[in-house]
């Protein structure tokens, strides 16, 4: 009953034109099925479309720096911090959250979402994406050990015989086999300007990469599916292109990117997915290919240029003097290229890499990550320096996209608010019910904190725990979520937000947003930010016959949290912060505590404290006002 009620509310969120498309997809899958069904061969086993018989792949057109001599030797990748890769370096169909394994089925009918008896099929895909094959390549190219090369090999055919095409969990997404597809590609560049490389294995790779673009061309998202996925299979598709010099591929990739750079985001720079992290996946897949245009010395669109300066200084601005950076809505750690294996801080490297590729520099460059130095020489790292620096010192609003960015006139500290929309089409699928929510750091330590993402595919109330608005920092009415979730990654009636500047100078930070998700209830809250080490947030609700709370959810280290009538003092670090509430009826009002859950990383969660103000119905405004104090 519960997936009939799932496909019945998925079918509301889509338009005639993608049920036809739908339709036709299935027609096409059918055809499919009877092509492999019986045949059970692996992606390497021959050429399905003879008419790539005559494509090579030209491993110069990639735009390594093969001089590059900073560069790490080793033959794992980090499955999330959780589980070990030598354990699981072979298990291709592991649950992980369990002892159970994927079913070899065909993939159109393998159902991987909310099979808690198996696992989360994200974590499966992080080792099928391929990163290690790419890494072992990279190694055997940096250092001429056979032992990568003999690790490369084991793996690689392991692989191909434990996953033919279109059976298992390997197969059962597109941007999957994009992002595979990837790894497959510098895996093949880095072994053809390798020695000693067997030429079936170049000749595997190239079979597998033509047969496994054909399929993304012939399977990309369209309609409610089509975001950040769309993206990363529309850069595989024209990389393949250019370095097959396959003009249709090439040209298929640049039209979609075309019209999605565009559509995707908001003129101001922000995705409309409203995910800081969806932002930087989706500047990625376009910062990669656009580097490969550039070094092929292929006209990049003006537009995609503008869009990506936009989505660098909102990314830009996110983050603070310390390294910390504002992330609202989902964050599965998703990324598309991994020549490190065991971690980097990815808005970094967005940022280093639209550097590099941009007309200003959003970083001083330094330190860059093993992705980077592969791409680009120290000599151009160092003309690429020279570049004019943005500066993300003042505080911002972004009108279309709806968030809003305050600095402290030093910089200590950052405070983010979000007044945007839920999320993207029809679907929202990575929004949180967080409407005017926020964030803060000081001195770099994170004191008010978004609880996070935790899991996608599994666990569905605690899916659902992470994005419920009584688990963020803003109000619920009677523990109800300002948004109405529908599925895992499918949302219903949404609340409307919207936003005013009062003021915003060296001086003062004033903004006043409001949203609709408690119809015919209206919240308003207004921040009101020093710039030194104060900010007051004011609560009102133009009529309310209910109670209602106001949610403050605390970083994980917080310690001595001591609750004095109307006020609350805690510790974090070197930092008092100090709490005091105000009503029209502040004899109305209670300070609670309750245990929390944040996640920090993807499938990880941990304990912390948040401070919940239940206000009665008589309740109409919540002022709170946050002190921060050095300790000596």
């Amino acid at each position: 009953m519960t997936n009939l009620v799932w496909y019945i509310n998925r079918m509301k969120a889509m338009s005639l034109g993608e049920v036809i498309w739908r339709l036709k997809q299935k027609g096409l899958e059918n055809s499919e099925r009877r092509l492999y069904m019986d045949e059970k061969k692996s992606i390497v086993f021959k050429l399905y479309n003879p008419k790539l018989a005559s494509l090579s792949l030209d491993a110069d057109k990639l735009g390594l720096n093969l001089d590059n001599k900073d560069f790490s030797l080793i033959n794992s990748i980090s499955l999330f911090g959780i589980y070990s890769y030598e354990e699981y370096r072979k298990e291709w169909h592991a649950g992980f959250q369990t002892n159970a394994h994927w079913p070899l089925e065909f993939s159109y009918d393998l159902k991987y979402k909310q099979c808690d008896h198996i696992g989360d099929a994200r974590t499966n895909w992080e080792l099928n994406r391929h990163f290690q094959f790419a890494i072992l390549a990279k190694g055997y190219y940096a250092s001429e050990d056979h032992k990568f090369l003999d690790e490369f090999i084991e793996l690689f055919d392991d692989w191909n015989n434990k996953n033919p095409f279109l059976f298992g969990i390997s197969w059962t997404s597109v941007m999957e086999i994009a992002i595979r597809i990837n790894s497959w590609i510098f895996s093949y560049c880095f072994l053809k300007k390798s020695k000693g490389v067997p030429e079936v294995v170049l000749e595997k790779l190239r079979i597998g990469i033509l047969n496994m673009t054909d399929y993304v061309v012939n399977h990309y998202s369209r309609f409610s599916s089509a975001n950040n996925h769309l993206i990363v299979e529309a850069y595989v598709i024209g990389l393949s292109g250019i370095l097959f010099e396959n003009k249709f591929w090439q040209s298929t990739a640049i039209n979609i990117l075309n019209e999605e750079i565009i559509k995707q985001n908001y003129s101001d720079g922000i995705n409309k997915e409203l995910s800081l992290h969806y932002q930087t996946f989706f500047m990625e897949a376009v910062g990669l290919l656009i580097h490969v245009m550039q070094f092929n010395h292929i006209t990049v669109p003006d537009s995609w240029l503008k869009m990506m300066n936009k989505m660098s200084e909102y990314v830009s601005n996110c983050m603070g003097n310390y390294g910390e950076v504002i992330v609202f809505g989902d964050n599965d750690e998703g990324k598309i290229l991994d020549l490190n294996g065991h971690g980097m801080n990815h808005y970094k490297y967005i940022l280093d890499l639209m550097s590099c590729i941009l007309d200003k520099r959003y970083t001083n460059l330094d330190k860059v990550c093993e992705n980077i130095r592969w791409l680009y020489s120290n000599e151009e790292l160092d003309r690429f320096k020279e570049k004019t620096l943005y500066k993300n010192e003042n505080s911002i609003s972004y009108k279309e996209g709806g968030n809003s960015i305050l600095r402290s006139n030093d910089g200590r500290m950052l405070i983010g608010i979000d007044h945007a929309a839920l999320g993207f089409g029809s679907i929202a699928a990575h929004g949180h019910a967080d409407a005017l929510s926020f964030q803060m750091f000081v001195d770099g330590y994170p004191i008010f904190v978004d609880p996070g993402t935790y899991i996608y595919h599994i666990r569905l109330e605690e899916r659902n725990y992470f994005r419920r608005t009584v688990n963020h920092n803003t109000i619920s009415i009677d523990g109800r979520d300002q948004s109405e979730m529908l599925g895992a990654f499918l949302w219903g009636k949404r609340a409307n937000s919207s936003f005013t500047v009062n003021q915003m100078d060296t001086v003062r930070d004033s903004i006043t947003c409001s949203h609709d998700g408690y119809f015919p209830v209206i919240h308003q809250r207004e921040f009101d930010f020093n710039k030194v080490n104060c900010l007051v947030i004011t609560d009102s609700l133009d009529s309310v016959e209910s109670d209602w709370d106001a949610t403050f959810v605390l970083a994980e280290n917080t310690k001595n949290v001591i609750v004095d009538l109307n006020r609350v003092i805690f510790e974090i670090c070197n930092l008092q912060i100090q709490m005091d509430f105000d009503s029209d009826n502040p004899e109305n009002i209670n300070i609670n505590k309750r245990d929390v859950y944040l996640s920090k990383s993807y499938g990880n969660k941990q304990k912390s404290i948040a401070l919940e103000i239940h206000c009665s119905a008589n309740v109409k405004y919540l002022k709170t006002r946050i002190m921060i104090i050095t300790k000596l």
